[in-house]
């Protein structure tokens, strides 16, 4: 089944740009498909890798930078990412 999240990252922190940009390189290194507009990252892929990477980077987004807010909407099959409007 495939998966399609979005996702918004707020880093609590004055320096967050850096922050959200290392969360969606590290999604962009699995096999999902990430995109990225001015407010959220879509992350779309097969179900259980979605919940993977989201979990997985997730976590490492903690550990490395501290406290921050992730907002997640889950379409379950797939949403046209094409943001060239």
């Amino acid at each position: 089944m495939t998966l399609t999240a979005e996702i918004s990252n707020y880093p609590l922190d004055a320096d967050f740009e850096p922050i959200i940009l290392d969360f969606i390189n590290r999604c962009k290194k699995h096999d999902v498909t990430v995109k990225v507009n001015a407010t959220s990252t879509h992350i779309q892929g097969e179900y259980d890798l979605v919940m993977q990477v989201i979990k997985d980077e997730m976590r490492t987004s903690y550990e490395r930078f501290g406290m921050m807010i992730f907002v997640i909407k889950y379409l379950q099959g797939e949403l046209n990412l094409d943001f060239s409007m």
